[in-house]
């Protein structure tokens, strides 16, 4: 994230979704930033074709913060990977930043991905032998930044989730939650317009789980993130300004 930035504090295939309050960083006539249009994402057990996502219509606006839920098998993390540029559909049209990125080669994707997604996971996925700083500088030793600006966008991202006093410390002297704000800061420090985050509150008591959700809301309403989580916690999905609920591969 730049410095400067640092220091300020439907239709979906014919279903609806379900509507609270937009955050003021979402305009009413916001453009799409995630396009998926007919989205199928099959996989083959022996010779049984599995359909994850069947047929899938979603658009999600510029600068929203919306929440999937689904049972366990609904496909939600399925289409997460898809959005981030993990996986690949089957069929179908995804554009996401303005890029078809169903269209995209690997070495294309990989370069559009660390560009573009921000990625936040339930296990924290942290190297334990480096320390915060470190840990949250790891994409950045893909770019040709010097190491001291590497550094210095490390110690802005970790002053932006509220751990810059903790960043000579390893992941075994943090606690739960302040582990998952340091792969926040990991997740922002490119400064990305999408920021993905599969069950962020999974492992947190309901404290850091409260901490990590005002931390999200932060980074959508100051730093007009987009932002697309997956989670099983209704009370995690009531701080999303959009609520989507997938199963058996469809928006229902």
């Amino acid at each position: 994230m730049s410095e400067a930035s640092s220091q300020e504090s439907d239709e979906t295939g014919g279903a609806k979704a379900e509507s609270k309050p937009k955050p003021p960083a979402v305009a009413k006539q916001a453009k799409a930033i995630i396009e998926c249009k007919g989205i199928t994402r099959s996989f083959w057990r022996g010779k049984e074709r599995l359909d994850v996502l069947d047929g899938l219509d979603l658009e999600i606006p510029e600068g929203s913060f919306e929440a999937l839920m689904g049972p366990s098998g609904s496909g939600k993390t399925t289409l997460l990977n898809l959005i981030a540029g993990l996986d690949r559909p089957t069929a179908g049209k995804l554009v996401v930043a303005g890029t078809e990125v169903s269209a995209m080669g690997d070495a294309a994707l990989a370069h559009w991905r660390s560009q573009t997604i921000g990625f936040v996971f339930q296990h924290f996925n942290l190297i334990p032998v480096l320390t915060a700083l470190e840990n949250v500088e790891l994409p950045l030793l893909l770019t040709k930044l010097p190491s001291s600006e590497r550094k210095k966008r490390a110690q802005i991202a970790l002053r932006v989730v509220g751990l810059e006093d903790r960043m000579h410390h390893r992941p075994q002297q943090l606690s739960g939650g302040q582990e998952q704000r340091v792969g926040i800061a990991r997740a922002i420090v490119h400064d990305p317009k999408i920021i993905v985050a599969d069950e962020p509150t999974g492992e947190l008591d309901r404290k850091s789980a409260g901490e990590v959700l005002n931390l999200l809301e932060k980074l959508n309403r100051e730093f007009d993130k987009t932002i697309l989580m997956v989670t099983h916690d209704p009370v995690a999905a009531e701080r999303a300004s959009v609520l989507r609920r997938l199963d058996k591969g469809k928006l229902l």
